[in-house]
């Protein structure tokens, strides 16, 4: 921005008025910036209004020059995801960044929007109107886009970021439901059962049922996400652990395995020397999904309608809680970023945290009238 100011001559009787003084007739100057280019210099007149129409063309010209073209839509999701695979940032967190650029590609055109700019708070209120996601899944893509917009607008391809004003949706928090012992007795029948259902394709019954009942066990037993156990490479297990991850500190991080899991991985059907339940020729997503079909079936059968993988890894957590173990090793095993994402799950379950609620209640009756020994007699 550019400002006016009179320099005064050695013979103005004004000097001393300073150059905020306008009403003498000494030369006009003007400085300040345009764009990041500094200007100190004459407007070679002394008319203050011809002065300030020449600022004014002066700055309408540089903003034209130095003014970088507004950056699409499109463009800009592509760096983004060049930047996220360049953060080494997990094959699934990538899709579902490129899932919503899908998605927001789609709005765009049917608004007739092409620029970032245009998606001010507004137009990001009537996208957000269009998602099919309800709770946590409305709450996770919320997070997405506000992860974008805040690398757009650090790129500063935005002046600011109309993102951060979206509302939180309304979340009902679900409670961790993790299996109870006669559902996996079912769960466990079921994969036999399912598993000779199953006819055609490169497997026979018997052997398919073996590989379903394997991969239960495992995600059982282990604690992983389904899409980690479908990659599960043989070289991760050395005698009875499984090697889950590196922690921060370099230490590997193993959990050990019951014999009964590892005599059903090693009667696996054996369909590829690196890995137990994936050939490595497919896309990640694309054999995770074929393995969420067949649980689907196999909870149908064993009457589990709300049966889903990742509450195996809940039966995990919460049965390592109830026998004693502290949270934080849980959140190791886990492979939670913080002990607080294990507290915000599975706090409910901390065996000493229950019973000292069952102590508070327990202790209530005591002071009910008509209870005691006096009451016996």
């Amino acid at each position: 921005m550019l400002t006016a100011y009179r320099r005064h001559i050695k013979t103005c009787r004004h000097r001393a008025e300073g150059r905020k003084y306008r009403r003498c007739r000494c030369p006009i100057w003007t400085d300040g910036f345009i764009g990041r280019k500094e200007i100190r210099k004459t407007l070679n007149t002394r008319n203050w209004e011809k002065a300030q129409e020449i600022i004014r063309d002066w700055e309408a010209e540089g903003r034209q020059a130095t003014e970088p073209e507004p950056v699409t839509i499109e463009n800009a999701w592509k760096e983004f995801i060049a930047d996220a695979w360049a953060r080494n940032l997990r094959e699934p967190t990538v899709y579902k960044y490129d899932l919503l650029s899908r998605q927001m590609a789609k709005f765009a055109t049917e608004q007739g929007v092409r620029f970032l700019r245009q998606l001010d708070l507004a137009m990001l209120r009537k996208f957000r109107a269009t998602w099919p996601n309800e709770n946590l899944g409305a709450l996770k893509k919320l997070e997405y886009l506000r992860v974008f917009f805040r690398f757009a607008h650090e790129s500063r391809w935005l002046e600011e970021n109309p993102a951060r004003q979206l509302e939180r949706p309304q979340v009902k928090q679900l409670p961790t439901m993790p299996f109870d012992s006669n559902q996996m007795v079912n769960i466990l029948a079921a994969c036999e059962k399912y598993g000779m259902k199953c006819r055609g394709g490169k497997y026979k019954p018997r052997e398919n049922a073996r590989r379903i009942r394997a991969f239960v066990l495992l995600l059982r037993h282990s604690g992983l996400r389904i899409g980690d156990a479908v990659t599960l490479e043989r070289s991760r297990i050395t005698g009875d652990k499984l090697f889950l991850y590196t922690a921060k500190t370099g230490t590997p991080v193993y959990v050990p395995l019951p014999d009964f899991v590892l005599t059903t991985l090693a009667a696996v059907p054996k369909i590829s020397e690196r890995y137990f339940f994936w050939l490595g020729e497919s896309k990640r997503d694309s054999a995770t999904g074929d393995w969420q079909r067949a649980l689907k079936g196999v909870f149908k059968e064993a009457k589990v309608p709300d049966g889903h993988a990742h509450r195996f890894r809940d039966t995990f957590a919460v049965g390592l809680l109830q026998a004693g173990v502290p949270m934080d090793r849980v959140s190791v095993l886990l492979g939670h970023s913080s002990i607080k994402v294990t507290e915000k799950h599975y706090s409910p379950w901390v065996r000493a945290r229950q019973e000292l609620l069952e102590a508070d209640v327990r202790r209530t009756w005591e002071a009910l009238p008509g209870q005691g020994a006096a009451a016996v007699n």
